[in-house]
């Protein structure tokens, strides 16, 4: 029977990690991922999980294992943070090409420079092009939830492709929440055991990830981006198996007071739910005010987009990360790319918030309307703004 339990969100994502009866887990420290792989390589040592756990040298090697494993044909797991994820990303791509299943949990953080181990989403963007299935948790019972559901997802045959799991740091990852923890009968009725239909044979030996000619570099590349589009009818049907299963049902697109909102926020990440405080506040001054937060980041649900905000008069999006010298917000520039087609589309209001783990309250919130309702007025959409800046 699922329990429901007090528990650090970083060690249930071990919990969850344990639940999938890994083969191998490659890991390295970094802050603030560091309590998964401790975690994890405790259960190892304990005998409460069988698999390998490799202490490699640096997430570069961390990533090189993975793919090793993944290609023998072997359950892979790692995680890591911010500037693990920038060393690691020469050998994402490669993970992502071969069609690896790899599953990873990435604990954002912002990146350097000034050196900040707090929470921002400047590595999440970092890497939105990398060719990996991307999923965001709201909450510690989503991140345990998804990190069983990636293990299914990426090893479906029709998919092989590497899935990670977004989780906020610190402000997630080391908060202790009430999570509901499946058994192991009952995990296994939904993620059956992985059979690779391509691992590597040493009695059949062959080449992968050799040189990639002009002549067929680009059609390989549109295979890549073929399987990714086509990944997300399985992300959906997994996502109704699992709620089907134990109640629990996720989408895309998840929304909140937003049915009759004039002004929508767009949000990714744990600050939704702080969100959800302040929209119920200013719903109580009156305010139609409400919520569409992302949960699926690549494949871009556009279409789940569309449907969920295209009535509101404005969109209120929330960056966590800046594209230095281009359009601000990488957020808020998707945003703008999915509805540039729509005949009527919502006015867009960008913010670049909570850089380096600053606090977004509520009244913040209430501030990004309030700058909305006023730039509505003049009926010209700004570019974007820092907000919360100190003079």
């Amino acid at each position: 029977m699922a329990r429901r339990v007090g528990i650090e969100v970083s060690i249930a994502v071990s919990e969850a990690v344990k639940l999938a009866d890994v083969d191998l887990i490659a890991a390295y420290p970094i802050t603030p991922q560091t309590h998964i792989v401790e975690h994890l390589s405790e259960l190892v040592a304990d005998g409460e999980l069988d698999a390998e756990f490799v202490p490699v040298e640096s997430e570069h090697s961390a990533m090189s294992s993975c793919i090793g494993s993944s290609a023998a044909g072997a359950r892979t797991y790692t995680a890591t943070s911010s500037q693990g994820l920038a060393l690691m990303l020469e050998v994402c791509y490669i993970a992502s090409s071969l069609r690896l299943p790899i599953v990873m949990t990435i604990v954002d953080r912002s990146l350097s420079g000034p050196l900040s181990i707090w929470n921002d989403h400047s590595d999440l963007m970092m890497e939105r092009d990398i060719g990996w299935i991307q999923i965001v948790a709201l909450n510690g019972q989503e991140i345990f939830d998804m990190t069983l559901h990636s293990f299914k997802i990426a090893e479906d045959h029709n998919v092989m492709l590497p899935t990670q799991v977004h989780m906020d740091g610190f402000t997630l990852s080391h908060v202790i929440e009430p999570i509901e923890i499946l058994d192991k009968a009952e995990v296994d009725k939904f993620l059956k055991p992985y059979v690779s239909p391509m691992s590597l044979d040493p009695e059949k030996p062959v080449t992968i990830g050799a040189v990639g000619v002009p002549e067929v570099y680009t059609e390989g590349r549109k295979a890549q981006e073929e399987a990714l589009l086509n990944s997300k009818d399985v992300i959906l049907r997994t996502w109704k198996e699992f709620g089907d299963l134990f109640g629990r049902y996720y989408e895309p697109i998840g929304t909140y007071k937003a049915d009759d909102a004039e002004i929508i926020f767009i949000t990714m990440g744990s600050i939704t739910e702080t969100c959800m405080s302040a929209v119920d506040q200013m719903r109580q001054d009156g305010k139609k005010v409400g919520i569409a937060y992302i949960r699926l980041w690549r494949p871009f649900p556009f279409d789940e987009l569309i449907e969920a905000v295209t009535k509101a008069d404005a969109l209120v999006v929330i960056d966590r990360a800046i594209s230095h010298g281009g359009p601000g917000g990488p957020l808020a520039s998707e945003i703008k790319s999915a509805l540039y087609h729509q005949a009527q589309r919502p006015f867009v209001n960008s913010f670049i918030a909570g850089l380096g783990g600053r606090d977004i309250t509520i009244n913040v919130f209430k501030e990004m309307v309030e700058k909305t309702e006023k730039t509505m007025k003049k009926g010209v959409e700004p570019g974007y703004e820092f907000i919360g800046v100190k003079e």
